[in-house]
């Protein structure tokens, strides 16, 4: 049976006993009802994997004894294409619940960053940061993963077009053009690879102009219109190495 799995937001690897929060604290000794000397699994979310025993079960600051640290490689280096590094641009979603289930089912699949984008249509632009956080957390421990995606701050479009580095870029956009091609059969071997997802009223031809100046490609996810949080997934799962 899988050990229960908890995030930590820093581990020091000299550390040998850890206090949790009081959340993870409160969870591990009233729900679970765990016992002084039962183990569980903590991770920091940058790779490292911690297996610990309870030494004080406390409700409010448990503490553990960490028996055995691992780190264990980042999903992108898993896949038979090699190392690659997949980072998603979408706009923020007027329901914030279908932006919440995108980050959810991105983080449980690999992706490595997400860069919530403002766009010309972009219709709400609150975002609360830890609650956003918060839902990538618990997707990576359901998952039993040991890698959080980076999670950025909302920027706009044309700044995260102009300042992007990555070494393959796409755009995925609605319009009829000539130069459109599938996603799936533009990925290369590239390390690190940014697509860009439009808000509900896609992006607009001045977007589309300048992500293409700036040399992103464009690209289209299949033959049926896709809803943003569908397209950021589809389109996170043909980037990443199989």
């Amino acid at each position: 049976m899988a050990l229960p799995f908890f995030y930590i937001s820093e581990y020091d690897s000299t550390t040998k006993e850890i206090v949790l929060d009081e959340d993870s604290s409160k969870h591990i000794v009233q729900v679970l009802r765990m016992k002084v000397g039962e183990k569980l699994n903590l991770t920091d979310g940058k790779g490292n994997l911690l297996t610990c025993s309870i030494t004080d079960g406390h409700k409010k600051h448990c503490l553990v004894k960490v028996e055995e640290a691992r780190c264990k490689a980042p999903a992108y280096r898993t896949g038979r294409q090699g190392t690659r590094r997949v980072s998603v641009a979408i706009s923020l979603l007027k329901n914030t619940n279908r932006f919440e289930w995108f980050l959810e089912k991105a983080t449980e699949i690999g992706v490595n960053e997400i860069i919530p984008l403002i766009c010309e249509r972009t219709e709400k632009e609150k975002f609360r940061y830890d609650r956003m956080q918060g839902i990538c957390v618990s997707a990576m421990l359901q998952s039993q993963q040991c890698w959080l995606p980076v999670l950025q701050e909302p920027v706009e479009f044309s700044k995260a077009v102009r300042e992007s580095t990555a070494q393959q870029k796409f755009i995925g956009h609605c319009m009829e053009a000539d130069n459109k091609r599938f996603l799936h059969q533009q990925t290369g071997t590239s390390s690190h690879c940014l697509i860009l997802i439009g808000p509900e009223g896609d992006f607009t031809k001045e977007e589309i102009a300048l992500a293409l100046q700036n040399g992103f490609l464009p690209v289209s996810l299949g033959e049926t219109r896709l809803r943003t949080e569908t397209a950021g997934v589809v389109a996170a799962t043909l980037l990443l190495p199989h």
